[in-house]
């Protein structure tokens, strides 16, 4: 096994060894090729290949899957879609930065800004002023076609649930370090949620988002603001990286269970 691999990598190539499955891995890991006998398997990413193309785009969208769930009566924090003007002005509209200012204005606690599709929180940023505002933008623009706004709240806390088959395989918090956001990366500590009034509510939660848009396999990430429970992203990409330095034989459990789906093994 090669050191560098990632958890997902690792992951797989455990499943496979067990399985009899032959594996390919190209592109330094970023494109998994599963073959056994006739049968060919992909993984892609933190994709594992059981989803919709559909149901993936969607999620990979944050403005699309906010859509999607504010039609279905799904509780979400709001994520509204502003386009890179380079794409043109018959593509993006001549009014889309008054529209940001407007939101600013409305929102005097603050605007999140982040790029529309991605992972991890990079490139997010939180500001009150148009100067931040404008910085904020430009840094987005600068390296995605699209960007996303929504109204900064105070989160009082985040659990993310891996689902598959609307079954929930893992259920975890996540502690806040001196960062104001929640993300793995920037120091948050996963922590296993016991069963109780508030695992039950986020379970459901997330549930009732991958069911509005047709999701087999995800992970949901639920906020808690002013005491009521919102989805604030849908990741159609499960990445438990942070997790396997905890708990590595849930992680590897994860996935196993998500194999089985792929290759049609009874769980």
């Amino acid at each position: 096994m090669a050191s560098g691999d990632r958890i997902f990598v690792q992951a797989i190539r455990r499943y496979c060894a067990n399985h009899g499955i032959r594996l390919d891995v190209r592109a330094d890991g970023w494109l998994l090729a599963m073959r056994r006998g006739e049968t060919r398997h992909f993984a892609f990413g933190y994709d594992i290949g059981l989803n919709s193309a559909i149901a993936h785009r969607l999620a990979n969208d944050k403005s699309a899957t906010a859509e999607v769930l504010a039609l279905e009566g799904v509780p979400c924090i709001p994520h509204l879609l502003f386009l890179n003007p380079k794409l043109g002005r018959n593509v993006v509209g001549a009014a889309w930065r008054e529209a940001m200012l407007v939101l600013l204005h409305d929102n005097p606690k603050g605007v999140v800004v982040k790029p529309n599709e991605g992972t991890s929180g990079r490139s997010v940023f939180k500001l009150t002023t148009e100067v931040e505002l404008d910085h904020a933008v430009g840094e987005v623009f600068s390296m995605n076609a699209g960007l996303v706004i929504s109204p900064y709240v105070a989160i009082e806390s985040e659990v993310r649930v891996v689902l598959l088959d609307d079954e929930p395989l893992v259920v975890y918090s996540k502690q806040r370090g001196s960062d104001w956001r929640h993300n793995l990366d920037a120091g948050a500590k996963p922590v296993l949620m016991e069963d109780g009034e508030v695992h039950t509510a986020c379970v459901k939660l997330a549930v009732d988002a991958a069911r509005a848009i047709g999701i087999a396999f995800a992970s949901i990430d639920v906020v808690r603001v002013d005491g009521a429970w919102q989805v604030l992203e849908i990741n159609s990409g499960v990445m438990m990286e942070a997790l396997a330095k905890l708990h590595p034989e849930l992680v590897q459990k994860t996935y196993d269970a998500a194999l089985d789906r792929v290759f049609g093994e009874a769980r």
